[in-house]
């Protein structure tokens, strides 16, 4: 007893121990993606997320003032200034007049830039020139600087990408696709578990058969050939073929198979006695359907509401072959494709972009998630 008592905790520590690492795993990624969609464009080049709540160093340029707001103090002429023009509160602890050394100097001390003229560059930011002959032209003196900038969070990464972008309407795209793409096979599949799970007619084994073979065709040899019936019924019809009906029927289609095949093997699970009991009763299949069947099977429900959800918001593939990308037609995974091509250089556009792509798929999966173990489990015990 001692010895299974042991193995038994050995067991569940190992349990443990593996959800631990595989929630670590999803965690500290998406913590990254967020951190990083909150941080302005210069402090995600300085340095990583991990390091975003300590100070970071960067090396940046500026330009002095122009040779009209000289001033002649003892005999020489003198520019004098703040280098942060922005009012930017920063400690600097190096600087230069040369790109090939941004950081030769020291701060606090004075440069000896030749022919006299001298350079002095504060830690807080003031400087002071002065030469001997006075300062000509229109541009200053370019001076490069090591320095350190607290760090700094901004949403104005989330207002650029959802009103400049177009993401917001992406956005609202890819519900439009997704939200029927998800309701209509469950309505569609509900009715055909129910079917064959508990009523009789010739031909269900084969269609049970049909269904589960289903389920291993892959969903790329589909594509071509149902692309061009869609087509073909387009211009018989002399209407569009790429349109958010299309994609629905679409993901409707490929998603079925499973559908009918979860559900049903729920619904076949739920107690005899009571579908009997309803008969006798006088109820029709509708009604035993409707008022004792899908109560009973909401878990299995929302458990292939979450698959079929995660599965379509997630969709470039089928989105790309089936709808337009026009602007009020690409969905959001094809519109971050783009960003990707076009932006592939602005962390700060495409980890916004990624964070505002996984907060809905997050919200159903934590709103439904009491139900997903249920639902997996369809049929494995009597009564379900």
């Amino acid at each position: 007893m001692a010895v299974a008592t042991g193995n038994s905790f050995a067991s569940r520590f190992g349990v443990h121990i593996a959800v631990l690492v595989f929630v670590v795993i999803w965690t500290i990624p998406t913590l990254g993606i967020l951190v990083s969609s909150l941080r302005d464009k210069d402090q995600i080049i300085a340095s990583g997320w991990w390091n975003s709540f300590a100070s970071s160093s960067q090396t940046e340029a500026g330009r002095l003032p122009a040779a009209s707001t000289q001033v002649e103090k003892d005999g020489k002429f003198v520019l004098q200034g703040n280098i942060f023009g922005d009012g930017a509160k920063r400690a600097i602890s190096a600087f230069g007049v040369k790109a090939a050394a941004p950081t030769q100097y020291p701060a606090g001390t004075s440069a000896d830039l030749g022919d006299g003229v001298t350079l002095r560059l504060n830690a807080h930011g003031s400087f002071v020139m002065a030469s001997p002959k006075a300062f000509e032209g229109d541009r200053g003196q370019r001076v490069y600087y090591a320095s350190s900038a607290p760090p700094k969070f901004t949403t104005d990464n989330y207002q650029t990408v959802l009103f400049s972008e177009g993401i917001g309407r992406s956005f609202m795209n890819s519900l439009t696709v997704t939200i029927p793409a998800t309701v209509i096979p469950i309505l569609i599949a509900a009715f055909a578990a129910y079917a064959l799970a508990w009523m009789r007619f010739p031909g269900r084994a084969l269609l049970i058969a049909v269904v589960i073979g289903l389920l291993v065709v892959p969903l790329q040899m589909s594509l071509i050939p149902l692309l061009k019936l869609y087509n073909g019924v387009g211009t018989f019809f002399g209407v569009p073929s790429k349109t958010y009906l299309g994609i629905w029927l679409a993901h409707t289609g490929f998603g079925l198979p499973f559908a009918i095949y979860l559900l049903r093997s729920y619904i076949a699970g739920l107690p005899r006695e009571i579908m009997e009991s309803a008969r006798i009763d006088g109820a029709s299949d509708f009604e035993i359907f409707v008022k004792i069947v899908l109560p009973l099977s909401f878990p299995v429900l929302a458990s292939f509401a979450i698959f079929q959800f995660l599965w379509v918001w997630n969709d470039l593939l089928v989105a790309m072959v089936f709808l337009g990308t026009a602007p009020d037609q690409i969905v959001l995974t094809a519109k971050l494709n783009a960003l990707l091509g076009s932006r592939g250089g602005n962390w700060e556009i495409l980890t916004t972009s990624a964070f505002i792509t996984i907060i809905v798929p997050l919200i159903v999966f934590f709103s439904l998630q009491r139900y997903f173990v249920r639902g997996l489990l369809a049929g494995s015990v009597k009564g379900g």
